[in-house]
């Protein structure tokens, strides 16, 4: 069933009509969010919602008393939609108005829509790794606000297909930051390494919980830059998303990491978060 979210109202897909004038559309402005849904469960919710009130305000976009109803619509969208394994995408504008760079009057009202889609999980590639190429990261320096405005990331996503590779690490100056739709970690010497937040990162769900995951079975965590030059010599790879969960990198451009195969630590991670999975799902 095609149950979608939409300015309040639960509705069928094709009965959504989006205006032109939305500055989503015109702008990019307004701020998104991708849940996990596990079993028919979303995963790390409120820590999603958390981050789309936070990216709101950075944007002077304020959500007010909206967080609640959209919470209740997220789950129902999932039960009647009948979602098992897949994602709840939502998506906010500033809403619809004559095209001008600076915001309409208080009276517009917020566009808010969310829909559910299934998409399993990327078991086969989290065993085998994947490859990435080095971009240089040409994005703004709001990188910690979770935008519409993902045309640098969509460009270096764009360039690494053409390459053929499924990822592009994403570096300014030499110093690794992001890739353009994950976050990037490294080890070395059983030391985990990734980049500290600042506003040139996304401060990633699956990051953070890699990090308290890490801690739990004893691996140094150490948030730092990171060059380019050290993550090639790292003897492990792996990005971090919503979707992508704990995924391997086992070549960047020519240079084979490690073995060419997933290391011990990622395993070692991708097993921890397995069972937080297992525990989210047992959950009545």
């Amino acid at each position: 069933m095609d149950l979608v979210f939409f300015n309040g109202q639960i509705m069928r897909m094709n009965e959504v009509n989006i205006s032109f004038e939305d500055r989503g559309y015109q702008f990019g402005d307004g701020i998104y969010e991708v849940i996990r849904v596990y079993d028919g469960k979303p995963f790390t919710l409120k820590e999603h919602l958390d981050r789309l009130e936070r990216s709101g305000r950075e944007i002077l976009l304020e959500l007010k008393d909206m967080r609640k109803d959209i919470e209740e619509s997220i789950l129902t969208l999932i039960e009647k939609n009948n979602i098992r394994t897949g994602n709840v995408y939502i998506q906010i504008t500033r809403g619809v108005a004559p095209r001008n760079h600076d915001f309409p009057d208080g009276d517009t009202k917020l566009q808010v829509i969310a829909y559910t889609n299934e998409v399993e999980r990327p078991i086969q590639k989290q065993k085998t790794g994947i490859t990435a190429t080095l971009k240089e990261d040409i994005r703004w320096l709001r990188c910690d606000i979770k935008s519409l405005n993902l045309l640098g990331n969509v460009l270096a996503k764009q360039e690494a297909k053409m390459k053929g590779f499924q990822e592009a690490i994403q570096h300014r100056n030499g110093t690794v930051t992001e890739g353009s739709a994950t976050n990037v970690f490294i080890v070395k010497n059983e030391q985990l390494f990734t980049h500290p937040l600042s506003n040139l990162i996304l401060p990633g769900i699956t990051r953070e919980l890699i990090i308290k995951l890490s801690k739990q079975i004893g691996l140094p965590v150490i948030q730092e830059p990171f060059t380019v030059d050290q993550l090639l010599d790292a003897d492990e790879i792996f990005i971090s998303s919503t979707t992508n969960e704990v995924m391997p990198v086992i070549k960047v451009d020519d240079k084979i990491i490690g073995n060419g195969t997933p290391g011990k630590i990622t395993k070692k991670l991708q097993d921890q978060y397995e069972k937080l999975v297992s525990e989210v799902i047992a959950k009545v």
